[in-house]
C-alpha cells in the first residue's frame, strides 16, 4: 500500500467535522494566555537593554497562544497536521535578534504553547518555575556591576599614564586610542561595581585632560 493510499484511508476513516472537546480547547488557550502574560512580565522585569521593546514583549504572548492553537489543531486531525507542516516549512523569520537572551524568551513562549496544547500543564508549570529561578539567580549576579565605556580626551603623552593610574582597582580594558595633532582620544571599557565613580574626579583633576564621557555599554562582559 502506497503512502497516498494510507493518507486517503486515514482521511476516510477520520471524522473531520467531528465535535471537538471545546472545554479542553478553551482551557488550553486560557492557560496559554496566562503563561504568555507571565513570560511578558518576567521579560519586562528583567530586561537589561537600553530601550524596552513592548511590541516584542507582546509578541511573546501572541506566540504562546498561537503555538498552542497550532498544537491543538495538529493533535486533532491528520489532514490539518499535514497542512501545518507544509505551511511552517515555507515560513521565514527575518526579525533580527539583538540580545541573545531574547532567544530564551522566544523558545520559552514556543515550547510553552506546545506543552499546553499537548495537555502537559504540570510540565509547563515546572519549566516556568525553573526558568524564573534561573533568571533571578543570574540577573541578581549580573546586577552587582555595570559595564561602561569611558571616552577621554587629553593632551600630551604623560597624561595617558595618569589616566590609567586613576582607574585604580576598577577593571579596565583599552578599546581604542586615537591621536589627533597633540590630542589623544582614549576609549576604555570599565566594569563598575556598586556605582563606584570616584575615579572621575581624579581624572578631571589631571591638568592635561580636556573632558571625560561615560557611556553605559549593554554588551556582554567577559571577566
Amino acid at each position: 500500500m502506497s503512502v497516498k493510499d494510507v493518507i486517503r484511508k486515514s482521511i476516510l476513516n477520520s471524522d473531520i467535522y467531528s465535535t471537538y472537546d471545546l472545554g479542553k480547547i478553551a482551557l488550553s488557550l486560557i492557560i496559554a494566555l496566562i503563561m504568555g502574560m507571565i513570560i511578558y512580565f518576567v521579560y519586562k522585569k528583567f530586561y537589561a537593554g537600553v530601550v524596552f521593546s513592548k511590541s516584542f514583549a507582546v509578541t511573546l504572548i501572541g506566540m504562546t497562544v498561537l503555538t498552542c492553537m497550532v498544537t491543538l489543531a495538529i493533535s486533532t486531525n491528520i489532514v490539518i497536521s499535514l497542512g501545518m507542516v507544509g505551511a511552517l516549512s515555507i515560513v521565514r523569520f527575518r526579525t533580527a535578534i539583538k540580545d541573545p537572551l531574547d532567544l530564551l524568551y522566544l523558545f520559552w513562549a514556543i515550547t510553552t504553547g506546545i506543552t499546553v496544547g499537548a495537555g502537559m500543564y504540570w510540565l509547563t508549570l515546572a519549566a516556568a518555575v525553573i526558568l524564573i529561578i534561573m533568571i533571578i539567580i543570574f540577573y541578581a549576579k549580573a546586577s552587582t556591576g555595570q559595564v561602561y565605556v569611558a571616552v577621554i580626551h587629553y593632551e600630551g603623552t604623560e597624561a595617558g599614564d595618569k589616566v590609567m593610574k586613576a582607574f585604580g582597582s576598577t577593571k579596565n580594558y583599552i578599546k581604542s586610542k586615537t591621536l589627533r595633532a597633540g590630542t589623544t582620544e582614549l576609549a576604555v571599557e570599565l566594569y563598575i561595581k556598586n556605582d563606584e565613580f570616584s575615579f572621575e574626579k581624579e581624572i578631571r583633576d589631571i591638568p592635561e585632560v580636556k573632558d571625560i564621557t561615560l557611556i553605559q555599554y549593554n554588551g556582554e562582559y567577559n571577566g
